[in-house]
């Protein structure tokens, strides 16, 4: 039988923002898991979460729950306001006390959102480290998972919760204002997160024009994993991959990405290297919607 709620123990704290799917299947009953799978391709989360999940993990949808409506001023994914992230989370059965694990099917790039935005609300959160992969095991298949590792089928539901209200933090936000002087800082730092194609300008599907926000250096999500396991690099790997960029160690970081989903990945990997970063929540949604932004191509800065 799950514990309710009331019942998870004080003694469970998360002091780092990844777990291991080892820590979880130990703590299952102790931490509210999270499905956040989410497809740029129009695929539905929800059906794949419907169709196969963690047992007892609550669906958490990108779209609903951790954004507001999309606006060509502010993006396609701007931070809902804080009530009605607390609205979302309560109805989900996350409450105040509860430590969160959050996980998608894609690196951690979905779940990282839902990590970024507890946190910033002072909560207990992390990322299955790995994913619904780890859970199931490397080269596990996701219908059957992987022994003494269930997965279960249909809706799972908490009793709703009480979660309350927390201004998002400025000093972990970046504005576009914010972007145009940090890019123009020797001693600043700009990441853009996204694929290298679509930071060049090679490709552009999703957004008004192409390319990257001048003086910002990529470094894509993705390079954040181990290749062989999909699993996040050691905290030395990270802290050498971002010291290559800009100025090395710079005096501010702000981090973007296409819509401020995948930017929080980059957000969590830098902590992991113990570096702050802020979060630039419109990102190149935003920042490509106004013609009078500048842009660059190619894969220079």
């Amino acid at each position: 039988m799950r514990r309710h709620p009331t019942m998870i123990p004080m003694m469970i704290m998360m002091d780092q923002p990844l777990v291991s799917a080892e820590w979880l299947a130990a703590h299952l009953g102790d931490v509210v898991v999270a499905d956040v799978r989410w497809y740029l391709d129009g695929r539905s989360g929800h059906d794949a979460y419907l169709q196969g999940h963690i047992p007892g993990a609550v669906f958490v949808d990108l779209d609903r729950d951790l954004s507001a409506p999309p606006e060509q001023s502010r993006g396609r994914h701007p931070l809902p306001e804080p009530e009605e992230f607390a609205r979302a989370m309560g109805a989900r059965g996350i409450g105040d006390a509860d430590p969160v694990v959050a996980y998608d099917d894609n690196g951690g790039s979905i779940a990282a959102r839902l990590w970024w935005m507890l946190d910033a609300a002072g909560r207990q959160a992390a990322v299955l480290n790995g994913g619904l992969q780890a859970w199931l095991g490397k080269g596990g298949a996701a219908a059957a998972g992987a022994p003494g590792r269930p997965l279960e089928a249909g809706e799972a539901r908490r009793p709703a919760a009480t979660f309350t209200p927390q201004p998002w933090p400025a000093k972990l936000l970046a504005s576009a204002d914010d972007i145009d002087r940090l890019r123009g800082d020797q001693e600043a730092l700009v990441i853009d997160a996204r694929a290298p194609e679509r930071y060049s300008g090679a490709l552009e599907s999703i957004d008004p024009r192409a390319g990257h926000i001048p003086g910002a250096w990529n470094a894509p999500w993705a390079g954040n994993l181990n290749p062989g396991n999909g699993r996040f690099r050691d905290p030395g790997a990270l802290r050498g991959r971002f010291a290559a960029l800009g100025p090395g160690q710079p005096s501010e970081i702000a981090v973007y990405c296409g819509s401020g989903v995948t930017a929080c990945h980059d957000v969590l990997a830098l902590r992991l290297a113990g570096i702050q970063a802020r979060l630039y929540v419109g990102s190149w949604s935003q920042w490509s919607a106004d013609k009078e932004r500048p842009l660059a191509t190619g894969d220079q800065p």
